[in-house]
């Protein structure tokens, strides 16, 4: 009894491949069922013509292999009279499986790409996980997508924190200070920023935009340099090249102001300001240069000149209208004849306006001029001629007027001060250069600059600490670069120790509030303290929280909560 139901189990599995084989005999993709030790059971016409010659209980594995690193053992390939075929290998019942092999032109070479990319991809994830540089990505709204584990050693948080967060919320809590990801964002280019992170250190953050296929920004790469361990081992280099009489010069990349001219550009009112001075400088028009005392207006004049085509046919005059005696202006600037006054030339003598023809005269402090030669200067630019002291007859001068002053003209016509006409004729391409503390990324520039010029002058191998750095980066500078370049001349020469550090300021220095507060508390307290003490030069001179907001690159419902919590006032609001 027990044989007979055996045997008929098998002829009722005969029966079913016969009626599948039957069902699936003349469909063009091969199929074939084979045991669990790979012989061939029966199979279709379409894979009999693939496999000539190979009946049942044949062994197959001389024909199929398993696709190389394909996790999956069902996967197969199979390559057969000089094709390529993918097989899948499906379980249908126990000791059953199924085969269907589809012919892919072209699959060795597709895996062989595929091998490549992934092999690819590990070296990436690899030099990604181990740069020594923090890597950080957002996506365009500013979302941290991926960091590496450099972050965890340069800002002391571990790196899953920062995944799924936007920057907005950790400069909310303290994490960043500013974020390099929203002005790449903003500005749609890349942006560097240096600042004194988390645990303490100086960072140098570069975040550069990734666009799209279509140009929108796909996700902004934020590079992020510990300068504080960098200049530890740039230190350590330095003093290894000292005891071995090495030396050496470590260049800084220059942009091209530097290069070509020795000046630090680096802020956008400064970039934007020197392309101006470059696109005028060949326009005789006269250019009315204003700004605080020490900004700069002398090298903008000097930039101004080199950039034009009269540096080829005349020299640069400089006249500085509030260091000569009004009594002897008039004779410095328009020269006089022989015997025009005791005590002259007796051959005469001829005036800036005329040892400038053909160049650039400069007039420096031009609101000094008393207003008898604010009529001459007048004349100067409407007639382009001159009349010396003493003389009776003009004399033609062709001359390029750049004049400067760090008073309000305007304000000196209305209290008639200064001549209406000649203010109109001096502000016909008006530049203002707006102060140190304005376009605080030019002062790490101008620090490093001025260090490096007075340690080549003197013979010397000064250096700054990071305290003093960072001092001198939030100080507001009163007196502009000028004052930052007497102060680093004065500590390079006074200071006997090779490292300056901030306990070497001047008195009148160390006596300000930042340099007393620094000394003695936190990081978060001195960072509070230099909040406390932009927002309330904001507040006096901008009109409402957004254009604050602007101006300290920050949000306004943040600058709103921070206004709030030092209990400062806008003038407006």
């Amino acid at each position: 009894m027990y044989d007979r139901q055996i045997t008929k189990t098998r002829q009722q599995s005969l029966s079913r491949q016969v009626i599948f084989l039957q069902k699936w005999n003349h469909f063009p993709i091969p199929f074939a069922i084979i045991d669990d030790h790979d012989k061939l059971v029966s199979h279709n016409q379409a894979f009999e013509s693939l496999l000539k010659g190979l009946g049942e209980n044949k062994n197959i594995t001389d024909y199929l292999q398993v696709v190389p690193n394909q996790s999956d053992p069902d996967l197969l390939m199979a390559k057969i009279t000089g094709k390529d075929y993918l097989v899948i290998k499906k379980q249908i019942k126990q000791n059953e499986n199924l085969l269907i092999g589809i012919e892919t032109s072209g699959i060795t070479d597709l895996l062989d790409a595929l091998n490549d990319l992934k092999h690819h991809k590990h070296e990436l994830e690899a030099i990604f996980e181990h740069s020594y540089d923090g890597i950080y990505l957002t996506n365009r709204e500013g979302v941290t997508i991926r960091t590496n584990a450099a972050i965890e050693r340069i800002t002391g948080i571990p790196k899953h924190y920062y995944l799924g967060k936007n920057v907005k919320d950790l400069v909310r809590r303290g994490i960043l200070k500013n974020s390099v990801t929203e002005e790449a964002l903003k500005k749609k280019k890349t942006v560097s920023f240096v600042q004194k992170n988390y645990i303490g250190n100086i960072t140098l953050l570069t975040g550069t935009p990734v666009h799209d296929s279509q140009g929108n920004i796909d996700m902004i790469v934020t590079n992020i340099r510990d300068l504080t361990d960098l200049n530890r081992i740039q230190a350590e280099q330095i003093d290894y090249l000292k005891d071995h009489e090495f030396q050496t010069e470590s260049p800084q990349p220059k942009n091209e102001y530097e290069e070509k001219y020795g000046i630090v550009v680096q802020s956008e009112q400064m970039l934007a300001i020197f392309e101006t001075a470059k696109r005028i400088a060949n326009f005789d028009a006269t250019i009315l240069i204003l700004g605080e005392t020490g900004v700069g207006k002398d090298v903008l004049t000097n930039f101004i000149y080199e950039n034009s085509d009269r540096a080829k046919t005349g020299k640069l005059i400089k006249v500085n209208c509030g260091a000569i005696p009004p009594e002897l202006l008039e004779s410095e600037l328009f020269g006089y004849e022989a015997g025009a006054f005791t005590g002259a030339n007796r051959n005469g003598k001829p005036g800036m306006f005329e040892l400038a023809n053909g160049g650039t005269l400069f007039l420096d402090e031009v609101a000094e001029l008393p207003l008898n030669l604010q009529v001459k200067l007048l004349r100067v630019l409407q007639e382009g001629e001159i009349q010396r002291v003493g003389g009776t007859k003009p004399k033609k001068v062709d001359v390029h007027i750049i004049a400067a002053t760090n008073r309000n003209l305007h304000e000196m016509v209305v209290r008639g001060e200064f001549r209406e006409d000649l203010y109109y004729r001096l502000n016909v391409i008006p530049i203002h250069i707006p102060p140190l503390r304005d376009r605080r990324e030019d002062i790490l520039p101008l620090i490093h600059l001025f260090l490096k010029t007075y340690n080549q002058k003197y013979q010397l191998y000064k250096e700054f600490d990071y305290e003093l750095i960072d001092f001198l980066t939030v100080y507001d500078w009163p007196g502009n670069i000028r004052e930052l370049s007497n102060l680093i001349e004065r500590l390079v020469v006074t200071v006997y120790q090779d490292k300056i550090g901030i306990d070497h300021l001047p008195k009148e220095y160390r006596a300000s509030e930042i340099v007393g507060r620094q000394t003695q508390l936190s990081l978060k307290e001195a960072v509070e303290d230099v909040e406390r003490r932009l927002l309330r030069q904001a507040a006096k001179k901008y009109q409402n929280t957004y254009e604050i907001a602007r101006a300290l690159q920050t949000s306004q419902p943040t600058v709103v909560r921070k206004l709030k919590k030092y209990n400062i006032k806008v003038k407006n609001e």
